[in-house]
């Protein structure tokens, strides 16, 4: 009886295919036996071992160009490189665990875009009487400034949740809402952006809403895309922007202008 046996036997009692076995052998992974006196290489007991280790170490995740120094290491060096391959497993498994997580987060647009604290806020809006384009165009911002500004943007949300606290500036929204239905030369325009104005300055912690981002930012173009993302602005809501910006310049809040540099 011949010693070994074929390579599909040897294949087939390791658990891998043939052609498998055969990388194995492109690699140097493990030795081709000899040819016996019929022209078959015959795979021993030591064989069989070393392919099970490689199968094992492979299916354990150890990259393949890793596997043979690993075998070929004392104990000491075989342990220090497991737990390296240990290491980049858990990192690859976070990773992972990251991507899913956004996977399930897009069962709802806001969440993958936006941290909870936001679409917890976004959520409020509606209650207290911003139309869903106002809360429309309030997520779009808050998107933009989070990838433009992501350091400051945990500040500037907690600005913004104590502003809906304030019945006053609630009101003053909702008349700018109106205002933009107004002719640009409405005399009211100039009152309420007098109003709004005399409002934020009164209050340092609601004018963190307007200067929390800008302050962090390095270029006056950042503040201007934030500020005005997405605004298909009536000529009336534009004049109003202008003039309240304008107001909290003129009492010394450093406000970029859309054309500076």
């Amino acid at each position: 009886m011949r010693n070994g046996v074929t390579i599909g036997q040897a294949a087939a009692f390791v658990g891998v295919t043939v052609k498998t076995v055969r990388h194995y052998h492109k690699l140097r992974l493990v030795e081709e036996p000899e040819r016996d006196s019929s022209g078959y290489r015959r795979y021993g007991s030591a064989d069989l071992l070393r392919l099970v280790q490689i199968r094992t170490l492979a299916e354990a995740g150890v990259p393949l160009a890793e596997i043979r120094p690993m075998l070929d290491a004392d104990a000491a060096r075989f342990a220090t490189a497991l737990a390296d391959v240990e290491r980049q497993l858990t990192e690859r498994i976070d990773e992972l665990t990251a991507r899913r997580d956004t996977l399930h987060r897009l069962a709802d647009g806001d969440r993958t875009l936006l941290p909870d604290h936001a679409v917890a806020l976004l959520e409020r809006m509606p209650d207290l009487g911003y139309t869903a384009d106002e809360v429309a165009a309030t997520r779009d911002g808050w998107v933009l400034a989070k990838a433009l500004v992501p350091q400051g943007f945990d500040d500037y949300l907690t600005h913004f949740e104590h502003a809906l606290q304030d019945t006053q500036l609630l009101a003053l929204a909702r008349r700018t809402a109106e205002a933009a239905t107004w002719e640009p030369d409405d005399p009211r325009i100039a009152e309420l952006a007098t109003a709004a104005a005399e409002h934020y300055l009164a209050n340092p912690a609601l004018l963190k809403t307007v200067t929390g981002l800008q302050a962090r930012t390095d270029a006056a173009t950042r503040y201007t895309l934030i500020a005005h993302h997405g605004e298909q602005q009536t000529p009336a809501a534009a004049r109003l922007t202008a003039l309240f910006e304008t107001k909290l310049r003129d009492a010394g809040i450093h406000i970029p202008r859309p054309d500076s540099h």
